[in-house]
């Protein structure tokens, strides 16, 4: 079961429609995936399910949120019983065999990170390291209650920020996805974010590498590359002007999927009030088939590094 983190410092540049669109995609195609909503914003929740529908049945005890506060609680209770099946998106899956569940997302989620960072602390330096391993490795642990066959992959939505929680999502994470805008302020973090991977990567092996009473493993999640999004044709491919942000990464060494994700913000702007993502409506003409065939691409490009498929 390969977990994969979707990640950018700055919000904003469809993350969200990217995970949600990815997974419809390959559920179409056969695979069972499970969508882990990690962001307070609770966009891609409410991509699914309704406000209404998510506050009446799901916010008091049923979120990613109430799995985290179980801990402080002290009675844990097990991802798999906040696992949910939107239906809407199930409804239009076709007859491949996949699947999406999901686990939604709290807009007090973002007052977990408080509460975890209280709990790495120690009275000594190494009873600290223990206390970082324990609480980063939490969702690491809590996803290996899944069987490989329960899905063929996690896909995580993750926040907007490096903070502890986006750390357990990474840490949990055999691979790392960022969308980005080709634009200045959407690919400046890039870089500072992959340092700051590599820095948690560091020292959480480190930390690892102590005497824990038990194995922890090494962690080593694979930079998948950047999704481009948003983007404006001319001339049958990119703008100029966004073809040089797109290169700048390119040439700094990163991997750059090949295909993209093309701009029409009507088309992504009404996809979540009705549930179904917008892959999945296979328009058959004009520039929303456009924007489908740049989605089905990028699952193309995504199912061969997951060597899915050629």
């Amino acid at each position: 079961m390969n977990v994969v983190s979707v990640i950018n410092y700055k919000g904003g540049v469809g993350k969200t429609s990217l995970t949600a669109n990815l997974a419809a995609e390959l559920a179409w195609r056969g695979k069972k995936i499970l969508l882990l909503d990690l962001d307070a914003q609770a966009s891609l929740t409410f991509s699914m399910i309704a406000p209404d529908e998510w506050r009446d049945n799901y916010a008091a005890s049923q979120t990613i949120k109430s799995w985290f506060d179980s801990f402080e609680q002290g009675a844990p209770i097990s991802l798999k019983s906040i696992v949910h099946t939107p239906t809407r998106i199930n409804g239009r899956l076709g007859t491949a065999g996949g699947k999406i569940d999901a686990i939604y997302s709290h807009l007090g989620l973002i007052n977990v990170d408080l509460e975890l960072a209280t709990n790495i602390g120690g009275a000594t330096l190494a009873q600290a390291k223990k206390n970082f391993i324990r609480i980063h490795r939490r969702l690491a642990e809590g996803l290996s209650v899944f069987s490989d066959d329960e899905y063929d992959l996690v896909l995580i939505d993750c926040p907007p920020n490096f903070n502890i929680v986006t750390k357990t999502a990474i840490i949990a994470s055999n691979f790392i996805l960022v969308p980005a805008r080709p634009d200045y302020l959407s690919t400046m973090g890039i870089d500072y974010l992959v340092l700051s991977v590599t820095g948690l990567v560091r020292d959480y092996n480190e930390f690892a590498a102590l005497d824990q009473g038990e194995k922890v493993d090494r962690i080593k999640p694979k930079l998948l590359g950047v999704v481009f999004t948003m983007i404006q044709e001319y001339g049958g491919g990119p703008m100029a002007a966004q073809r040089a942000f797109m290169g700048k990464h390119q040439t700094a060494g990163l991997s750059v999927f090949e295909s993209y994700i093309k701009r029409n913000d009507t088309l992504f702007a009404d996809a979540p009030q009705y549930g179904v993502p917008v892959v999945l409506n296979r328009y058959t003409s004009g520039s929303h088939q456009s924007v489908v065939e740049g989605l089905e691409e990028v699952a193309n490009e995504f199912g061969r590094q997951m060597k899915w498929w050629k």
